[in-house]
């Protein structure tokens, strides 16, 4: 089974560039929601990830993971091979 991997972005962000860039060098498909200037889907988002309403936020299997910095953190200390392999 692959994980479902959401990840929340606006278009020019570098944190939400570098995100997407370890999701692709892992070779994760993911559902990529592009919310530039959109603050509906921006209030969702932050209903969703708790009140954070920084980008990107990143879902794995509908679990709230953080933003670019919480994906790597995990990615260095070896627990997002095992979210993305379930």
């Amino acid at each position: 089974m692959t994980s479902k991997v959401e990840i929340y972005t606006w278009t020019y962000c570098p944190f939400c560039i570098r995100a997407k860039a370890l999701l692709d060098k892992k070779g994760v498909d993911y559902e990529d929601y592009v919310i530039d200037g959109d603050e509906v889907a921006r209030s969702a988002m932050a209903e969703r990830s708790h009140g954070s309403r920084s980008l990107p936020q990143i879902f794995i299997n509908d679990l709230h993971i953080g933003g670019c910095d919480d994906l790597h953190d995990l990615d260095r200390q070896g627990i997002l091979d095992n979210l993305l392999a379930k």
